[in-house]
């Protein structure tokens, strides 16, 4: 039966490996009603004439005037979805899109699927440099201890909502990379059901994660607990 899906990807500065993405995103979903939901965030070279270039109507081009961040990109894409299903992916497939087939079996039983890195099964091909290993387990412990116990891999950028949890987006405060654990924070808090799946992940060395993002990101756990005890997330 054909799902009805929207795919979000922030984007900037992605003119290299977008037109590749899309390909493989059109292609995978041939069989299914889509949209494809690129939210351009500033970007200053050429990503957007690459996009415009597919002449698809299921493709749609948001653009921020200015680098709003990944969470401000995410956000303004989902809440402009019009299918039953909503995916938001890293614009280099670093989680490739067949990955999709093992979040299937799931759709009926829980309102939020995601891809994750720290399982046992899960297969990361492409390691990133050895600081962002011990930096990104560090803040995934603090994640864990302070927002959403339990969930071993907030951060990677594959993941699957239904029209239900779609409302998380409008309550969304954090727009760099926090964003993911507020939304799962937010979803634990309302009852929401989430399920962690193993995936294949392959760094790409031109990631635009910098050292300073991961204290920021830190600090978006403190924004969280602030929000929460101010009731920011309730309603």
């Amino acid at each position: 039966m054909p799902l009805s899906i929207s795919i979000v990807i922030p984007v900037y500065n992605e003119e290299a490996r977008i037109k590749h993405s899309l390909q493989k995103i059109l292609h995978f979903f041939r069989n299914d009603d889509l949209e494809i939901i690129i939210v351009d965030d500033g970007s200053e070279d050429k990503t957007v004439e690459v996009v415009r270039a597919f002449v698809d109507d299921r493709i749609k081009i948001i653009r921020n005037e200015v680098n709003l961040g990944k969470g401000y990109s995410v956000k303004t894409g989902v809440l402009s979805s019009s299918k039953k299903l909503i995916l938001f992916s890293d614009a280099d497939l670093s989680t490739p899109i067949s990955e999709f087939k093992k979040f299937e079996p799931f759709l009926k039983d829980y309102d939020i699927v995601i891809g994750s890195r720290a399982l046992s099964q899960s297969n990361v091909k492409v390691r990133q440099p050895g600081y962002k290993v011990v930096l990104g387990r560090m803040g995934n412990w603090l994640i864990r201890l302070l927002a959403v116990p339990g969930i071993k891999d907030t951060q990677c950028g594959f993941k699957l909502f239904n029209r239900k949890s779609k409302e998380l987006f409008k309550k969304v405060t954090i727009y760099r990379w926090g964003f993911d654990f507020e939304l799962l924070f937010m979803a634990r808090k309302r009852g929401l059901k989430i399920k962690e799946i193993p995936v294949i992940w392959i760094n790409d060395f031109r990631s635009k994660v910098k050292k300073v993002d991961y204290l920021i990101t830190l600090l978006d756990l403190l924004k969280i607990r602030i929000n929460n005890f101010l009731g920011k997330y309730n309603g």
